[in-house]
């Protein structure tokens, strides 16, 4: 079979006539039409557009013709193989902080549980977090006191030497101590 019939074949199993098909998998109507009578062969960027709107077709069957046109309904030991050394996607930082404070607000919730079965008259509370420690770990933003009070330090020991007002409507004054 022909990759044109396989097309062909694919636009069927669609149900859509070949102008919805064309709609659907986002590509010109006439390009269907060109695939299918076998004027043009289809371009990767085309089997590609298929195979995402039906990703149950099988890229043997579609490209090379090979097995079976649809996936079975368990998969066969390949397919487990291949999806457990598929590498995961990261998770984004929104996903992270979120995890980050689930645990937490477990790590919190074992403790008072804890503490309250030790000790009923005392109740513990966490400060300290893995947010706060990855913060910590990191270059700060803030200016600590020290650092703040050399700053002063030395600007004490600079004099003003004019000031200068600079206003929206594009005049400005200057002051000279």
């Amino acid at each position: 079979m022909s990759l044109n019939e396989r097309i062909s074949r694919v636009i069927e199993y669609s149900g859509f006539t070949p102008s919805e098909f064309a709609d659907e998998v986002d590509v010109q109507r006439s390009s269907i039409s060109h695939v299918t009578s076998g004027r043009n062969k289809p371009s990767l960027e085309f089997i590609i557009k298929i195979k995402s709107r039906f990703p149950e077709i099988l890229w043997d069957w579609l490209v090379n013709g090979d097995g079976e046109m649809l996936k079975s309904e368990l998969p066969s030991e390949k397919e487990i193989v291949e999806e457990k050394t598929k590498p995961t996607s990261l998770p984004d930082l929104f996903t992270l902080i979120t995890d980050e404070e689930e645990e937490e607000i477990e790590e919190e919730e074992i403790i008072e549980k804890t503490s309250v079965q030790e000790s009923p008259s005392e109740s513990f509370k966490t400060y300290g977090s893995k947010a706060n420690e990855k913060i910590s770990d990191s270059q700060r933003l803030e200016k600590s006191t020290e650092e703040i009070v050399s700053q002063v330090i030395e600007n004490q020991s600079n004099k003003i030497k004019r000031i200068v007002l600079f206003y929206e409507n594009g005049k400005f004054e200057s002051f000279e101590p």
